[in-house]
């Protein structure tokens, strides 16, 4: 699990509000193929999912008032979209909730 503590509380509505609009033209654009994911919002989290192709989620991105958890699916940590969706999350977070916002990026096991 990624967790980045950030400067301010993040709002799970403007995340996936960010993601909707980034994420799949992003994911197009590097991949050239012909798939989307659904960005859910459940709560206080935004899953990554496509129910045609994964069980479950692929990232899960809880907000916790100024911590973001993004948790990446046990099951598809080799899967080519997977890795993708990572490298492109890991940019999109410098856009949102920006560079200067974000305090600290850190791992946990």
């Amino acid at each position: 699990m990624k967790i980045i503590n950030t400067t301010r509380p993040v709002s799970a509505s403007e995340l996936e509000n960010f993601l909707s609009e980034k994420l799949n033209p992003l994911f197009h654009e590097q991949r050239q193929i012909d798939l989307s994911f659904d960005i859910r919002k459940e709560g206080d989290a935004i899953e990554i999912c496509n129910d045609e192709l994964y069980d479950g989620f692929l990232f899960r991105i809880e907000t916790h008032g100024n911590e973001m958890h993004v948790i990446k699916s046990e099951h598809y940590t080799d899967d080519v979209n997977s890795l993708t969706i990572e490298e492109l999350l890991n940019g999109l977070f410098l856009e949102f909730p920006g560079r200067d916002e974000i305090k600290y990026i850190g791992e946990e096991s």
